[in-house]
């Protein structure tokens, strides 16, 4: 046997490049048909928006208070629904004389929606004034509740609460 002949000889090259390649793309086939299969794909689909929201409490005011505004991020389209809650008893609502119209409890909704009419972009805002109920509406004052800002998809399937903070 001629060892030039030996080293010099690429017949064998070809169809081994080709093997190796074939069972390339079908393990990366394989790896991405697999991933959607078992649903770990859906996670590449969320339309959830990233968006900041600030939150600035007010004590000062009867009833307590809380602005919250949209600090920039993604723009809350018109057609999902962004709600606003409290952890308590208590209820957010965007009117400070509930008390003094006589507003039924019942009649303060919760969650508070907020309306997204035209979107909810960087600037917009929403003041929203807090209530108990004392047998009736009372007005009431912030005592290290945490308020959340909840983003829900026009059809239901994506949820995500996209701020949070405690009261003073």
């Amino acid at each position: 046997m001629n060892l030039k002949q030996l080293f010099a000889d690429d017949r064998a090259v070809s169809p081994v490049i080709g093997v190796i390649l074939m069972v390339a793309i079908t393990v990366i086939l394989a790896a991405v048909i697999g991933t959607f299969v078992l649903g770990m794909g859906d996670d590449l689909q969320n339309n959830q928006p990233t968006a900041s929201f600030d939150m600035d409490f007010d004590t000062t005011q009867t009833p307590d208070a809380v602005t919250i505004s949209h600090a920039g991020g993604d723009t809350i389209s018109e057609d999902d629904s962004l709600t606003v809650a409290v952890t308590s008893d208590k209820r957010l609502d965007d009117s400070d004389s509930h008390v003094a119209d006589g507003t039924a409890w019942g009649d303060i909704s919760d969650p508070y929606s907020w309306d997204t009419t035209g979107g909810v972009g960087a600037g917009s805002s929403q003041t929203l004034y807090l209530y108990k109920d004392d047998s009736g509406t009372s007005n009431a004052e912030w005592s290290g509740e945490t308020v959340s800002v909840n983003w829900e998809s026009a059809d239901g399937s994506s949820s995500a609460q996209l701020a949070s903070q405690t009261a003073p």
